[in-house]
C-alpha cells in the first residue's frame, strides 16, 4: 500500500484536461477529466478534491470514489462527476501498472479481442458528407456519426427535415452504416416527424431525440419508431441513468467515462444495462485518456456495442490561430495503439491503460494553454437561442 503524495491536472490543446495521480513508492496513473466547454469549473473542483485526497491509500479507489460522492453531501452533476472520473481513471491506471496489467484485466478479463469504433463526418452544421464519408472508408471506418439536422427552431419547417434524410442516402451509398446525432436540437413538435422520413433507410441509431430532461417525453417517443433510441452523455451517475432503464425508453446507453464518475462508475452502469436489455456505446469526442479508458471497460463488458473516438473530429481543429494542429494521437507516444482496420481498434495490452502519453509535451502545453475552449453558440434569424 502507498499514499497518494501529488494530483495533477493539466489544461492542454484542443479542449482537453488531464489528470496524473503519483504516490509515495514512485508509481502513477493518468485521468481524463475534461468537460467540454466548462474547464474552470472541472479545475476548481479538483482544487477541492486535490486536499481532501492526498495522503489517502492509492489502492483504494472505491473508497476514494464513495467519500467523494458521498462525504460532500452535495451529489452529481456534469462538474462534480466529471472530476471524480479523471481522479477515477487515474487511480486504476496508477493500480494497473503497478500489478503490471491491463486494467481490463481487474475488471474479470477481456471478453473480446477488439473493440468495434465510430468517427464523426459533416461538422455541427453539417454538409459535405458523402466526400467526407468516403475518407472515413479510406481510414478503415464501417461506421460514421453525423448531426442529424443543422440547429432548429422548436418548431421548424418541415422542409428543413428533408436535408437529414439525403445526407443518411448519401452516407449509406458510400457503403457505410450511419447513427445520427440529434444533440437535442429537436424538440417534441419536429422529432417524431423525422424519426418516421429516416425509418425507411435504417440509421444504426438515434441519438439524443429529445433533451433527457424529458423522460416522459422520450419513453412516448420510443413507443413510435423502431429506430433504436441512444442517449446517455448527459447523464451523470447511476441514479441518472436508472429512470431511463426502468421505463425501457431506450436501446443504446452512451454514458462517457470522462463525465459519469469513471471507470468505477461506468462499469456500474454497464451491468445495469445489461440486466435490461440495453447496450453500451460510451460517449468519447475526447482526448486519448478517455478513449483508452473507454476501450479498457469496453473489452471487458459483455453489452459493448460500439465506441465513439474524436480521430478528426471537427472540435479538434477549433483552436485559438498559431496555435497548430492537435488530434487525437498528438500526446501519444506509440500512435498506432488507436489504428483503425475493418471498422476495429485492437484491443490494447500494455499495462494499465494501455497507452503512454508525452508527459514532457503535456506540461509544456500546459503551461502555454491559457485560453479554455468555449461552448459553440447558435442564434435563429430572431436570435433566440438553439440547441448546440
Amino acid at each position: 500500500m502507498a499514499k497518494i503524495t501529488s494530483i495533477e491536472y493539466f489544461r492542454v490543446l484542443p479542449r482537453w484536461l488531464f489528470v496524473k495521480i503519483t504516490s509515495e513508492d514512485g508509481h502513477y496513473g493518468w485521468g481524463e477529466s475534461t468537460l467540454e466547454g466548462h474547464t474552470e469549473a472541472i479545475e476548481g473542483s479538483l482544487d477541492e478534491l486535490i486536499l481532501r485526497f492526498v495522503g489517502y491509500e492509492a489502492d483504494d479507489i472505491e473508497h476514494i470514489w464513495q467519500t467523494a460522492w458521498r462525504l460532500g453531501f452535495y451529489r452529481g452533476g456534469a462538474v462534480f462527476m466529471s472530476a471524480i472520473s479523471g481522479i477515477d481513471i487515474a487511480l486504476w491506471d496508477l493500480k494497473a501498472r503497478k500489478l503490471g496489467v491491463p486494467i481490463y484485466s481487474l475488471l474479470g478479463g477481456k471478453v473480446r479481442n477488439k473493440v468495434a469504433v465510430y468517427a464523426w463526418i459533416g461538422g455541427d452544421r453539417p454538409g459535405d458528407v458523402e466526400e467526407q464519408a468516403k475518407k472515413r472508408k479510406a481510414q478503415g471506418f464501417t461506421t460514421i456519426k453525423m448531426n442529424a439536422t443543422e440547429d432548429l427552431g422548436w418548431l421548424d419547417s418541415p422542409s428543413a427535415l428533408n436535408a437529414s434524410v439525403e445526407r443518411l442516402k448519401a452516407v449509406k451509398a458510400v457503403g457505410l452504416d450511419a447513427g445520427l446525432d440529434f444533440h437535442g436540437r429537436i424538440h417534441k413538435p419536429m422529432a417524431k416527424q423525422l424519426a418516421k422520413l429516416l425509418e425507411p433507410h435504417q440509421p444504426l441509431f438515434i441519438e439524443e431525440p429529445l433533451l433527457s430532461e424529458h423522460p416522459e417525453a422520450i419513453k412516448h417517443f420510443s413507443q413510435q419508431t423502431t429506430i433504436p433510441i441512444a442517449l446517455g452523455e448527459r447523464l451523470y451517475n447511476r441514479w441518472d441513468i436508472k429512470p431511463f432503464l426502468e421505463s425501457s425508453s431506450i436501446d443504446i446507453l452512451q454514458p462517457d467515462v470522462s463525465h459519469c464518475g469513471g471507470i468505477s462508475e461506468i462499469r456500474r452502469i454497464a451491468a445495469m444495462c445489461e440486466a435490461y436489455d440495453v447496450g453500451v456505446a460510451p460517449h468519447c469526442p475526447l482526448g486519448p485518456i478517455s478513449l483508452a479508458a473507454s476501450i479498457q471497460v469496453a473489452m471487458a463488458t459483455p453489452n459493448f456495442v460500439i465506441q465513439e473516438m474524436s480521430l478528426g473530429i471537427h472540435y479538434n481543429k477549433m483552436t485559438p490561430a498559431g496555435a497548430g494542429t492537435w488530434d487525437l494521437n498528438s500526446y501519444l507516444k506509440d500512435t498506432s495503439v488507436f489504428e483503425v482496420n475493418e471498422g476495429y481498434v485492437k484491443g490494447l495490452t500494455g499495462v494499465g491503460l494501455g497507452i503512454e502519453v508525452d508527459e514532457a509535451l503535456i506540461r509544456k502545453v500546459s503551461t502555454e494553454c491559457k485560453t479554455a475552449w468555449r461552448c459553440l453558440e447558435f442564434h435563429g434569424p430572431d436570435g433566440a437561442i438553439r440547441e448546440w
